[in-house]
């Protein structure tokens, strides 16, 4: 088994509705436990559409089952699918050690696209995350999906982009296990190895 940093370890997956956010906290839940670990998942929803800020917990412990939300302030590591809702997670969560994955790709709120709202500048946006956390990797998954031909390879991609921070104590090889049991088909399975093996190098050792 591998150690943990702290116990318990406290992670959030930060996104909007729609974006998978609530599947790929499950599947990192998953994962955790197939290495041994005790491991709670939770979940926060806003507004009840698509759209709506959704914040899944994992709380990770060698020895404990802890309650399912993160205590605000307590958050070791975010991983944020979209930039806004990574801010607002941090308002919350964060604190000076926390250190943070985003993908920088841009989801509009219905406030934003009906006009009764403005979006934050982007570079603002990264620089206060930047400034409110200890580390952060920028890590442009839609982008590099959109590569790869499908934009829904964005998740894997985070997903493997966690791994590389080795943050959390989950080697490849469990999450690969996973994706063999949920992707049947073998061009899936290959595919979405791939984009975890790229999310992998966009963080290692950086």
């Amino acid at each position: 088994m591998k150690t943990l940093s702290k116990d318990p370890l406290n992670v959030l997956v930060a996104g909007v509705g729609g974006q998978g956010n609530v599947l790929l906290a499950q599947i990192l839940g998953q994962a955790l436990m197939r290495e041994g670990f005790f491991t709670v998942v939770g979940d926060t929803f806003g507004a009840a559409q698509r759209g709506g800020s959704v914040a899944s917990h994992i709380r990770i412990s060698k020895d404990i089952e802890y309650s399912s939300i993160v205590p605000k302030g307590h958050a070791d590591f975010i991983l944020g699918m979209e930039p806004s809702e990574t801010l607002r997670v941090m308002g919350e969560y964060s604190n000076p050690n926390t250190r943070v994955v985003t993908n920088p790709r841009i989801v509009y709120p219905p406030p934003v696209i009906s006009g009764a709202a403005k979006y934050p500048d982007i570079d603002e946006l990264l620089a206060n995350i930047e400034n409110y956390s200890r580390k952060l990797w920028v890590v442009n998954a839609t982008e590099e999906a959109l590569k790869m031909g499908n934009r829904l390879y964005a998740n894997t991609i985070l997903m493997g982009a966690t791994i590389g921070t080795n943050i959390l104590p989950i080697d490849r090889s469990s999450v690969a296990s996973i994706y063999e049991e949920k992707f049947t088909r073998p061009d899936l399975f290959e595919a979405n190895i791939k984009a975890l093996d790229l999310g992998i190098l966009l963080t290692q050792g950086k």
